[in-house]
């Protein structure tokens, strides 16, 4: 009866110790999917091949046309929260500009990966930024994710487009469009990693 009883107790003990453990373990693994998930991710950048290097010397860059804003990053402005970023998540870097005489902080979220494809790029093509905001902000965001690297060089803003502040006008293009290629991601797919 004594050796029973003694079982029993032992058996429930460990039924008790085994839960404890696996709720112990859930905890920890939650705990750690929190930590990776903004872990930064690093790349080495391998330098291109004395053949590719060769090639690229001789063909003209074509110009890859990036839009700014949704396909590099996302940003808001003070209190104004959008659902292409989840609550909670910290910002990249906040810009701190004046518009009309008032202080606006934008809070910008780059896209993953983004300085990594942006160096990568580079390589290959003549980078260009657009964007349809105010020049005071692209201008921040662009320096930012330029980051001295002088891989940003030509910019466009919503001043510099006279179609966008006159739809009448017509932008003359000094460049063949085959030396043109577009990046664009849609507003809803900041979730994803992917990039163009």
């Amino acid at each position: 009866m004594m050796r029973t009883q003694c079982l029993l107790g032992l058996r429930t003990f460990v039924a008790f110790a085994a839960k404890l453990w696996s709720f112990f373990i859930y905890l920890l693994r939650r705990q750690i999917r929190t930590v990776i998930q903004y872990q930064t991710v690093r790349y080495d950048i391998l330098p291109l091949s004395p053949l590719s290097r060769n090639r690229l010397a001789q063909v003209k860059k074509k110009i890859l046309v990036l839009d700014l804003d949704e396909t590099l990053i996302h940003s808001h402005h003070d209190g104004v929260l959008r659902p292409t970023v989840r609550p909670g998540t910290p910002p990249d870097f906040i810009l701190k500009v004046v518009i009309d005489k008032h202080p606006v902080r934008f809070f910008v979220h780059k896209r993953p990966h983004v300085d990594f494809f942006l160096e990568v790029v580079s390589q290959w093509y003549e980078l260009v930024v657009f964007t349809a905001s105010m020049e005071i902000y692209g201008s921040a965001v662009a320096d930012k994710l330029d980051n001295s690297r002088s891989i940003l060089k030509r910019r466009y803003y919503r001043q510099t487009m006279p179609s966008l502040s006159n739809p009448g006008s017509v932008t003359p293009v000094t460049q063949p469009f085959s030396t043109f290629f577009q990046c664009w991601m849609p507003s809803g797919s900041l979730l994803t990693s992917d990039l163009c």
